[in-house]
């Protein structure tokens, strides 16, 4: 390896190779990253540090515990020259610190590193300033070939200053009065071009079909073919008149995204005055504002549904940019009450192993270390609620028993083309995920290995109900099967 870069593109003058400084830290120039304390082998990480795992790829000749040592000292105090103004505080204390780096298990010029953060470093309850900290500048550094940040352990002692979701799963499900099975939606299709009066029409035929939700798409919020304020008076027409002829309580997530958060709370205001039970947002309008509607959901008993809108844009690939596992801790810190979390199955990435990982993160109270689902770090929600998982994208009333086999029971399984798809119309697509949905969760509790006899019992179920029939029938052969690009690391197994 060669000895520490620095920025002119160099070795650090008077640095020695793996970072242990010839110098004074306070002479004045360029050192080494590692060499001013951003890497700290023998730093035991506090019980209130936020701790962070970064997957470094060094440009050629940077080596790779200076390249995770700037990581750390980029995301923290550091900058490219010794600065006198460091004296002023107790810099120690607020600098970052790399404590181990580890190649990356199966890969080529890939490093793990783990870095500590210390608490005084965030802003309370604030995931914009988190967020601007840990990634703010370090992912356009020049010595990174990429970066990506694989996980985070966010310590009880930050957890409790953030709100959480504004209800969660445990209350979702006593507001619904809905227990022991899925939940089960419909995204409207087209998502764009459809009037506010047909568009209401799919909504009632879909909920009067046997579906709990229907749903607002992510990219349609006011366009010329249909304001706002005539789809959410037309949607509530469908599921008020859906829930009079079911006797199910029903919801549509009226997404209420714009151009400012002022306008979100307009549309957030008359969603509640039309006595909808949720509401929705797209990721794109950025943190603080969810926050903010997390917060007004909480305060005015408002479901709150996330989509995941632009995720993928970094999230997806396995060498650049942020982990889906990471934003679902940030987003379950915001507050939302629903997430898209992937499906496996659909038409959407989404490795098996990591899709779980990401479910286990956003419902359970203690999610322990399994590097076999990316799971990092031990992360304990100290009694925050869960966030419902929805699995969205391509997936059909034929995948019923793999989609709660890998996904469980608390999900919501939102069948869009599979339901308004359906050869017979709208409410028969409904009702063949409902039967679907029935009939396996019946043989799961029977004690029936559902997953193995998921076709037949389909199939079984499908001689009693024509829509199921036809929907097994339509599409039941389909399937998405494509490498995923961001599965788990390979975990060497120790041999004898």
């Amino acid at each position: 390896m060669s000895n520490d870069y620095c920025a002119n593109g160099g070795a650090a003058s008077g640095v020695a190779a793996g970072g242990l400084a010839a110098q004074d830290r306070w002479d004045p120039g360029v050192h080494s990253y590692a060499s001013m304390g951003y890497y700290d082998a023998d730093y035991q990480p506090k019980d209130t540090d936020v701790l962070a795992v970064f997957r470094v790829t060094p440009q050629a000749g940077v080596d790779p515990i200076e390249a995770a040592a700037a990581v750390a000292g980029e995301s923290s105090t550091a900058t490219w020259t010794v600065v006198w103004t460091d004296r002023l505080t107790a810099n120690t204390h607020y600098q970052a610190k790399c404590y181990q780096v580890v190649p990356a298990p199966g890969r080529q010029n890939e490093y793990l590193a783990y870095v500590a953060y210390d608490l005084d470093l965030f802003e309370e309850g604030s995931i914009a300033n988190l967020t601007s900290s840990i990634i703010g500048n370090v992912f356009g550094f020049k010595p990174l070939a990429a970066l990506r940040l694989e996980d985070m352990r966010i310590p009880v002692s930050y957890v409790k200053t953030f709100q959480g979701p504004a209800h969660g799963i445990v209350t979702e499900r006593e507001i619904l009065g809905k227990y022991g099975r899925p939940l089960l939606g419909a995204t409207i299709k087209p998502k764009l071009g459809l009037s506010a009066r047909n568009y209401g029409r799919v909504v009632y035929e879909a909920c009067r079909g046997g579906l709990d939700f229907t749903k607002d798409d992510e990219n349609i919020n006011s366009q010329p073919f249909m304001r706002w304020r005539d789809r959410f008076l037309y949607c509530m027409e469908g599921v008020n008149r859906a829930v009079a002829e079911t006797g199910e309580l029903k919801g549509h997530y009226l997404n209420i995204t714009a151009a400012t958060v002022e306008d979100m709370y307009e549309r957030a205001a008359f969603a509640k005055e039309l006595g909808s039970v949720i509401i929705m947002v797209d990721l794109t309008i950025g943190y603080s504002a969810m926050q903010s509607i997390a917060r007004w959901a909480r305060a005015n008993g408002m479901l709150l549904h996330l989509h995941r809108a632009g995720h993928s844009t970094y999230t997806r690939q396995k060498t650049h940019g942020v982990s889906f596992r990471v934003i679902a801790k940030w987003c379950r810190l915001i507050g939302v009450d629903h997430l898209h979390a992937g499906t496996v199955v659909g038409k959407l990435e989404g490795d098996p192993a990591t899709t779980r990982g990401f479910y286990d993160t956003l419902r359970l109270d203690h999610v322990p270390v399994n590097p076999a689902n990316g799971i990092y770090f031990t992360q304990d929600w100290a009694s925050m609620p869960g966030v419902m998982p929805v699995a969205s994208g391509g997936i059909h009333a034929g995948q019923m028993h793999q989609l709660i086999d890998l996904l469980g029971e608390d999900v919501i399984l939102q069948f869009g083309g599979g339901t308004i798809g359906h050869p017979l119309g709208i409410a028969a697509g409904a009702e063949a995920n409902r039967v679907a949905l029935e009939v396996m969760i019946k043989a799961r509790n029977e004690g029936r290995d559902f997953l193995a006899e998921g076709p037949s019992i389909l199939r079984e179920a499908a001689r009693r109900n024509r829509p199921l029939d036809v929907a097994l029938a339509t599409w039941g052969d389909v399937t998405f099967d494509y490498l995923s690009t961001d599965a788990p690391d390979a975990i060497p197994t120790p041999t004898a």
